[in-house]
């Protein structure tokens, strides 16, 4: 994991760049500290749980109009959705920290982890498609580019 950011950004969101993928998950506070606890994803009733509650965020952020909020509830979603994938197709699912390669990539399919990989992308599709959530993220883009 990497260092945490010293900015908390609900009290300056103007310095959150939006980043690709999962970018920032482990660094952005207040937002990890609010989430992390929250994402699991070991069975399909545990990553229903993990998901609804990180949407159910998402939707809170989008109340509050914290567009950093809402982003990285949905970069919580995503993750969800891509490290239930990886463990449903490698049995370890873990990566060498120096080389980012799996460190078992013996073929393999875990129906569990697949299901909790679904539920996450349920999920995620309903936060990538919102349009408040769109709205926000034009308007943060726009400030950016200034």
């Amino acid at each position: 994991m990497s260092v945490e950011d010293p900015i908390d950004y609900r009290a300056h969101p103007q310095e959150y760049r939006i980043g690709r993928g999962e970018q920032g998950v482990f660094k952005v506070q207040p937002y990890k500290g609010e989430l992390l606890p929250h994402w699991q994803f070991k069975t399909p009733d545990v990553a229903e749980q993990s998901a609804k509650t990180i949407y159910g965020k998402f939707l809170d952020y989008g109340e509050r109009d914290e567009f950093v909020g809402m982003d990285m509830a949905r970069k919580y979603l995503q993750m969800g959705y891509t490290r239930s994938q990886r463990y449903a197709r490698n049995k370890g699912g873990r990566k060498n920290a120096k080389t980012n390669e799996l460190i078992d990539d013996t073929p393999y399919h875990d129906p569990e982890k697949a299901r909790s990989a679904e539920i996450f992308m349920s999920y995620l599709k309903k936060a990538k498609d919102d349009p408040h959530y769109q709205a926000l993220k034009e308007a943060h883009k726009k400030r950016q580019s200034k």
